[in-house]
C-alpha cells in the first residue's frame, strides 16, 4: 500500500493507528489508486469534533488527566454514533448547568450535578471488584494473634484490645448513649458499646476499633487514589473500609469461602459457623474475589420500609436502583411481611439478564418500645448460571422458564407496558392512554 501510494510503510501504520490525519496529497492517491470516493473518506465535521470534544473532556465535572488526541480521534472513528451522544449529553449538561446558574444568581449549580457519597463509595468498591486484597492480608494476619474460636471472639477482642492496644470495652445502657451505638474515646482508651447492639453487632463493633488502630495506613492509601474530592465522602468512605476489614477479621477469606462452598452457601449455618450475623454473612459474600480463589460473585441490596436503599455492592451486571423505588413485583418488599423467612426467586430483567435472588428481612438494632419493628430488607442475588451452587436453588426446575419473574430496577426507566405494579409513566417510553379503555394501571390504557 505504501508503495502505491508513494509513502513510507511507517506512515501508512501512523495512518492506521490514527496518528496523522490524511493530507490532501495523500487523500488524491487513494482516491485514484483504489477508485474511492473521496468524500467517503471523510466525515462530515469531524475536524470540528476534535477540537469540540477535547474541550468537553477538559471539563473540570472528569477527574484525572484528559485523553490525549490520538484517544480522541480513535473514539471518533471507531465510535462517532457513542461519541455524538456524549457530546450531546454534555452540551445538555452544560446548558442546564447554565439556567440554573442564572436562576440562581450563583455558580454553585454544578453542585446539583455531583455524584451522591453513596454512589461514589459503591463505584469505588465496583471499581475494585468488591475486594481489598491489603485488608484482606492484615485481617489475616490479626485473627491469627487474636486466637480463639468463633464462638468466643468478643471475649477474644475484649483481652486483644486491653493487653496489645491499651483498650478497656464496656457495654452501657441506652440512656448513657442516647445517639450512639458505639463510642471510641482514643484520650481514656475505652470502647463504649449501647446495650441496643445484639451480641454479634458488638463483636463486629469491636473488630472495627481494632481496623481503626491497624489498617489506617491501608485505608488511606485506598481513599487517596480514589477519584473523590469532598472530605466528607472521604471519610463515609473510610469508615466503610474499616467494616471490611471488620468482616474479613470475623470471616477470613479462605476459611470462609470452603465453608461456603461445602454448605453450598447456606446463610445460615455461615453466621452460626461464624458468629456473625445473616446481614454480615451476606456482605462477606459480595467480596469473595481473591486472584485464583474466587467465590461466586454476589450483588447486595437493602432497603427500608418505604423502599429506600441504605446499602448496595455489587459484583454482578445486576443494576442496582440508586435510589428509592425499587421494583415493587420483587421478592425483596415482600420479605418485610415474612420476618426471618428467605425467599428464593428466579427473576429476569427487562434487558433479559437472569439472575438468583434471596430476599429476608434484617433487624436493627432496638434502644426502646418505641424503636421496635424497625427491620429492613436485604437481596443477595447472582446471575443463573451459578444457581446450581446453592443449596436454595435446588428445589427449582431450573429448564423451565415460568420459573422467571420479571421484574425491573425502577418504574421510572422500565419498558414493561402491562404491569398491575406501575407507580410512574416510564422517561424512555410512551404507554399511550385512551379515554375509552382502561388498563391494569392508570398509566395504561
Amino acid at each position: 500500500m505504501a508503495e502505491r501510494l508513494g509513502i513510507s510503510p511507517a506512515y501508512v501504520n501512523l495512518l492506521e493507528s490514527n496518528q496523522r490525519s490524511l493530507s490532501v496529497p495523500v487523500l488524491v492517491a487513494i482516491t485514484e489508486t483504489y477508485g474511492v470516493d473521496w468524500r467517503d473518506l471523510l466525515r462530515d465535521g469531524e475536524e470540528n469534533r476534535v477540537p469540540e470534544l477535547r474541550a468537553a473532556m477538559r471539563d473540570p465535572i472528569f477527574p484525572g488527566e484528559p485523553p490525549d488526541i490520538q484517544e480522541l480521534r480513535a473514539a471518533l472513528d471507531h465510535a462517532p454514533r457513542v461519541t455524538e451522544r456524549f457530546l450531546q449529553l454534555y452540551q445538555s449538561h452544560t446548558s442546564l448547568t447554565d439556567r440554573l446558574n442564572r436562576m440562581s444568581g450563583s455558580s454553585e449549580a454544578a453542585d446539583f450535578f455531583a455524584t451522591t457519597p453513596e454512589t461514589a463509595i459503591h463505584d469505588v468498591f465496583r471499581d475494585h471488584g468488591n475486594h481489598f486484597n491489603s485488608l484482606e492480608r492484615v485481617a489475616e494476619d490479626f485473627r491469627g494473634r487474636i486466637g480463639g474460636a468463633a464462638d468466643d471472639m468478643y471475649a477474644s477482642l475484649k483481652r486483644f484490645l486491653r493487653i496489645e492496644m491499651g483498650l478497656s470495652a464496656q457495654v452501657v445502657p441506652p440512656e448513657q448513649m442516647p445517639d450512639s451505638l458505639r463510642v471510641f474515646d482514643r484520650e481514656r482508651g475505652e470502647v463504649l458499646l449501647s446495650q441496643a447492639l445484639d451480641h454479634t453487632n458488638r463483636v463486629f463493633q469491636l473488630a472495627h476499633v481494632l481496623g481503626l488502630l491497624v489498617c489506617t495506613d491501608h485505608v488511606d492509601a485506598i481513599v487517596n487514589a480514589a477519584p473523590i474530592r469532598d472530605p466528607d465522602t472521604k471519610a463515609r468512605l473510610a469508615v466503610e473500609l474499616t467494616n471490611y476489614f471488620a468482616g474479613a477479621l470475623l470471616m477470613p477469606y479462605d476459611a470462609f469461602l470452603e465453608s461456603a462452598e461445602t454448605t453450598r452457601y447456606d446463610l445460615d449455618r455461615l453466621a452460626a459457623s461464624f458468629g456473625v450475623s445473616f446481614e454480615q454473612v451476606c456482605h462477606r459474600l459480595t467480596t469473595l474475589h481473591r486472584e485464583g480463589r474466587r467465590g461466586i460473585p454476589f450483588f447486595l441490596l437493602r432497603v427500608d420500609r418505604a423502599g429506600n436503599v441504605t446499602k448496595r455492592f455489587n459484583a454482578t451486571p445486576f443494576t442496582l436502583a440508586e435510589r428509592g423505588g425499587s421494583c415493587p413485583v420483587w421478592d425483596i418488599h415482600h420479605a418485610l411481611r415474612t420476618p426471618g423467612d428467605i425467599i428464593p426467586r428466579f427473576v429476569e430483567l427487562p434487558d433479559g439478564g437472569q439472575f438468583f435472588t434471596l430476599c429476608r428481612s434484617a433487624n436493627r438494632p432496638v434502644f426502646s418500645r418505641d424503636t421496635q419493628d424497625r427491620r429492613m430488607a436485604l437481596a443477595l442475588g447472582c446471575e443463573r448460571a451459578h444457581a446450581d451452587k446453592i443449596c436454595y436453588a435446588e428445589p427449582f426446575n431450573t429448564t423451565d422458564p415460568a420459573i422467571f419473574r420479571q421484574i425491573g430496577i425502577s418504574c421510572h426507566v422500565c419498558p414493561r407496558k402491562a404491569c398491575s405494579q406501575r407507580a410512574h409513566q416510564p422517561l424512555n417510553i410512551q404507554l399511550g392512554i385512551h379515554a375509552d379503555r382502561r388498563g391494569r394501571t392508570r398509566y395504561e390504557s
